[in-house]
């Protein structure tokens, strides 16, 4: 499969968030895999070439042109890159006008787009009228990051709350703060350079509030707290609240995380397969 590029804005070793993560999960089992930033490509590069395209902001519009009539490829969604703002939840029912529009064309001939879950899943659909939408239903952590999350759940952990301390407004650190002072709740800002050091921040508190202002594809975040037997308090713009094994929590969803790396390797190399 030494065919096979994969092109993101960034990538894991440069920006240690959710989506890099997993993409740098992915090509690590798919295995041979050539890795390049979307600025960095050119057509030479693409001949031939089975493309697993993730975020694409920087990815020059000449680059998507040719990439559409040359190249079989598919789209690893991690957000709504077909719209202006990225941001659906400014819209009625998240449906954003044609105006709002981009890249309709790019997402239309891939041979599959991959989402993060249903909820996901409609809002693209509902946005560009697709029928090659795909619903991973999940995210890829590393067995040993799973195994590790499955030790912090001996943690004594203390009765407060834990808010993401960061710096993204969507991400509503502000809200949540205030919804904890104004009820009373005991919390802490969690934040750290390091990501083990996080997960351990997050596993030692009863409970995770987040209360995010954009729609969350997923939220890795959610899935972990729930994982290290965290409670989480969010509302209805998280993803993962929409899939049948939110119900899970600790041990049991871990095996299902588990168990989602060759589900969502099967899916994304069923469609290289196929072409």
């Amino acid at each position: 499969m030494t065919n096979i590029l994969y092109t993101a804005d960034f990538m894991a070793e440069q920006i240690l968030g959710g989506g890099e993560l997993n993409d740098h999960e992915l090509c690590k089992m798919i295995g041979q895999v050539q890795k390049i930033q979307c600025s960095k490509l050119n057509k030479g590069l693409l001949r031939d070439k089975f493309l697993i395209i993730s975020n694409f902001i920087t990815m020059p519009q000449e680059i998507k042109d040719h990439i559409i009539k040359h190249n079989k490829y598919v789209i690893y969604e991690h957000d709504h890159k077909y719209l202006k703002n990225r941001n659906p939840g400014v819209y009625k029912d998240f449906k954003a006008p044609n105006t709002e529009i981009i890249n309709a064309k790019l997402y239309s001939k891939a041979l599959a787009v991959f989402c993060q879950s249903s909820f996901h899943k409609n809002i693209i659909e509902k946005n560009l009228n697709l029928d090659n939408v795909i619903n991973l239903s999940g995210n890829l952590w590393p067995e040993e990051t799973l195994q590790f999350m499955e030790s912090l759940l001996e943690l004594e952990k203390k009765d407060r709350y834990s808010i993401m301390d960061s710096f993204n407004w969507h991400k509503n650190t502000r809200e949540a703060v205030f919804y904890c002072e104004k009820k009373g709740f005991k919390h802490e800002l969690i934040k750290s350079s390091t990501y083990t050091e996080f997960l351990k921040m997050l596993a030692g508190n009863k409970y995770f509030i987040f209360l995010p202002k954009t729609p969350e594809t997923l939220s890795r975040i959610v899935v972990e707290a729930k994982m290290m037997g965290v409670k989480v308090l969010t509302n209805k713009r998280v993803g993962a609240t929409y899939e049948d094994w939110y119900k899970l929590n600790s041990h049991e969803l871990i095996e299902k995380m588990k168990n989602k790396r060759k589900e969502i390797l099967n899916k994304v190399l069923g469609v290289y397969y196929e072409k």
